[in-house]
């Protein structure tokens, strides 16, 4: 079996609407100021505490022998940690390819836009398939025309299980022996980007083709043309690296006659990319005095780390796997945007996520998985059985998605059991007398109990996902010290800690909601006695004024 995406770049647990209950309950609940400002303090005391340790490990190991391999010199006279392959490649290595790449794709659609806008979607396949066929070679550029011709013909059809079967044994071609060796015998050239081009591009190739060949089979009228998914497969800045849009999505959007931008909208584009150059140098400088990334992968300089440096060390692995997808999406999507395409958002952060339901790192991904496979099969996710089956079929594609391997496969079921286990929960809950113990109590003490059962679920979300970025080792480790060496004195400082990181968070929540969804005003108070009783000539008519009456 292959485990090609060693990263998990597109880790994605497939998100789901829970029942109304449990988001009307305490989402506006707010508690008094004093008690927010604590927990903030708190927060911050801890995370600089724990900063503080990370730093003082990394500046006393800078020379150990297991940090000679990705501990390399840096600037300010410092060693930088460079043990992630893509960071590295993004904003480093291949630098210099990529700006070429994208800034050329920039160019050229710009140029096409001004001179003849209906043709710009069909520029933009020719510029695509110029630069794929540049990187990996003329076979390569065969072998992905082939697969979309095959997935293509199929999708005539219209038949939608037989376009899941094509499509996920295809995608299985390039996850197992001897198909995967064979195709990417086919590739020329032998450049350190080839590997990881090589399976994202295929990976992604075969996704987008089956979102093309089920939109087909619910277009009533007439097929798509081939030209369609040719435009759309090889559009440049999602072909190797993503993120997926849904093939009627995309359809709309590069189709539409209208190029006029809203109003501060570049502005808005260009902001967009100087936040993202400003927090690459940001993560550049901390690779400089804190090395997250290697310390984990020496399990012997882990076990002689403190309670605090080790689980701030799981805590800041995901945030910064998540800050790379933020940024690396981000690039993207500015190049996208200007080319008058609404793609899939970024990632939630990580440290904004509680609840599994909410938990992916590749919005495309996860709409796929919802919109195809999840939602279909789900219903209204209020079935348990329903739900169980969408979930597993969801996991089932997403393993298969990402490489079966026994990390992934780890991965899935304590996540697809964490998605479930909250549904469960959250009927249990809405039962008698469950529901009337919540309706007679405060919603500020509704709030604080829903953050207490919070708590040990974000840890359950930090340790499975931790699966995926690191080894199975380095989980276990954190959770025994965690929950059994450090118990009980770190394992109540780091929850309690983690309780006021979930109040700052459901209070951030309770000001959007009340922004998105305001209280209504409360009704005007009746006339007195006085008032009702009095002739009306107690008071001269005025005279009416239309707007006025419109404010009214």
């Amino acid at each position: 079996m292959n485990c090609s995406v060693g990263k998990f770049f597109g880790l994605s647990t497939a998100a789901f609407k829970p029942p109304k209950l449990f988001n009307i309950m305490g989402i506006k609940a707010a508690l008094p100021k004093y008690e927010i400002y604590f927990y903030s303090t708190v927060l911050c005391l801890a995370m600089f505490w724990a900063a503080s340790w990370i730093f003082e490990v990394s500046s006393s190991n800078v020379n150990r022998k297991a940090f000679k391999t990705s501990v390399k010199p840096g600037y300010f006279g410092r060693k930088m940690d460079t043990a992630d392959f893509e960071w590295m490649m993004w904003f480093s290595t291949f630098r210099e390819h990529i700006l070429f790449a994208l800034s050329g794709h920039v160019l050229f659609a710009k140029i096409c836009s001004m001179l003849a806008p209906q043709y710009r979607s069909l520029v933009c396949m020719v510029y695509g398939l110029l630069a794929v066929w540049t990187s990996m070679g003329w076979t390569y550029v065969s072998l992905m025309l082939s697969h979309c011709i095959l997935l293509y013909s199929i999708s005539l059809v219209k038949i939608r299980w037989l376009c899941f079967v094509a499509g996920f044994c295809t995608l299985a071609t390039f996850k197992c022996e001897p198909f995967v060796s064979w195709q990417a015998g086919l590739v020329e050239g032998d450049f350190e980007l080839r590997h990881i081009l090589f399976y994202r591009g295929c990976g992604f190739t075969i996704m987008r083709c089956m979102s093309f060949a089920l939109e087909n089979c619910e277009r009533k009228d007439g097929n798509y043309n081939i030209l369609e998914l040719l435009k759309y497969n090889f559009y440049l800045p999602f072909f190797y690296f993503g993120p997926i849009m849904t093939f009627d999505k995309f359809y709309e959007q590069v189709n539409k006659s209208d190029l006029t931008r809203k109003e501060r909208e570049l502005w808005n584009i260009s902001l967009q990319g100087l936040i993202h150059l400003g927090v690459i140098i940001v993560v550049d400088v901390l690779f400089h005095f804190m090395y997250i990334l290697t310390i984990p992968s020496d399990i012997k300089l882990l076990k002689h780390l403190s309670d605090w440096a080790l689980v701030g060390l799981a805590y800041v692995n995901l945030v910064y796997d998540w800050v790379k997808a933020a940024v690396m999406f981000g690039v993207i999507n500015t190049v996208s945007r200007l080319d008058h395409l609404d793609p899939p958002k970024p990632p939630k952060c990580i440290t904004m996520l509680y609840v599994f339901s909410e938990t992916h790192f590749d919005r495309g991904i996860n709409e796929w998985l919802c919109k195809y496979v999840y939602n279909y099969l789900g219903g209204k996710h209020e079935n348990v059985v329903e739900e169980l089956v969408a979930t597993l079929c969801t996991f089932g594609v997403t393993i298969l998605w990402l490489g079966p391997c026994e990390v992934v496969l780890f991965w899935a079921f304590f996540n697809c059991f964490g998605l479930n286990f909250e549904l469960w929960t959250i009927k249990v809950f809405s039962m008698e007398p469950f529901a009337s113990f919540e309706m007679a109590m405060s919603e500020a003490m509704s709030r604080r109990i829903r953050a207490i059962f919070n708590t040990f679920n974000f840890w359950c979300i930090v340790l499975y996902n931790l699966m995926g970025l690191n080894s199975l080792d380095f989980v276990k480790l954190v959770a025994k010290r965690l929950l059994l060496k450090g118990f009980p004195i770190t394992t109540i400082i780091v929850m309690f800690v983690t309780y006021c990181l979930i109040q700052v968070i459901k209070e951030k929540e309770r000001r959007q909601a009340l922004v998105d969804d305001p209280d209504p005003l409360p009704p005007a108070p009746p006339l007195n006695a006085a008032t009702a009783t009095s002739p009306p000539t107690a008071a001269p008519q005025a005279v009416a004024d239309p707007s006025k009456e419109k404010a009214e």
